[in-house]
């Protein structure tokens, strides 16, 4: 199992694809990406960006949920990768028993950035969606992919989320 860090969300061009990108703590320094629907990449820009909602958003319900029934996020992990389709657990501790859920990897990210888990991805995943950097002249720089998110943030409005 391999920490990772979130270098934010990106959009690829020109299918105006939202994807988190996944960077290997140290190590090989293999870089993740994981395409994930629009509404869970602006949660996750909105957590990062440290933006309060005048109402919570799902992930923001579930962050307090988890509160409410004493349950820590100890880590995120990206498990598996089946026919192009990524799979992950929430790994949680409550009255200390371990806890597992099983959940999208785009809602483990988001609850991850609101409760400041770690990220892991399993070797498998590593080995067979991990990019060595350097390999992809199309990597940008954090602050580039935070910039490419916050233009496609400005072509949308609250009101494409309905109540």
């Amino acid at each position: 199992m391999h920490e990772m860090d979130l270098l934010g969300v990106h959009v690829e061009m020109p299918a105006n694809a939202p994807m988190i990108v996944l960077r290997e703590r140290g190590g090989a320094g293999k870089t993740v990406p994981i395409f994930i629907g629009a509404p869970e990449a602006t949660a996750i820009a909105l957590a990062l960006d440290g933006v309060e909602t005048p109402r919570p958003m799902t992930h923001d319900l579930i962050r307090d949920l988890l509160e409410m029934f004493a349950a820590d996020v100890e880590r995120v992990v990206i498990t598996e990768l089946h026919d192009k389709t990524f799979y992950a657990e929430l790994r949680m501790v409550r009255d200390g028993e371990p806890l597992v859920a099983s959940c999208r990897p785009s809602d483990a990210v988001a609850i991850a950035v609101r409760v400041g888990a770690p990220i892991y991805v399993s070797d498998q995943v590593l080995n067979d969606a991990g990019v060595r950097d350097g390999d992809n002249s199309d990597d940008a720089e954090p602050e580039e992919v935070v910039e490419e998110f916050k233009e496609f943030l400005d072509t949308i409005s609250p009101d494409d989320f309905g109540d």
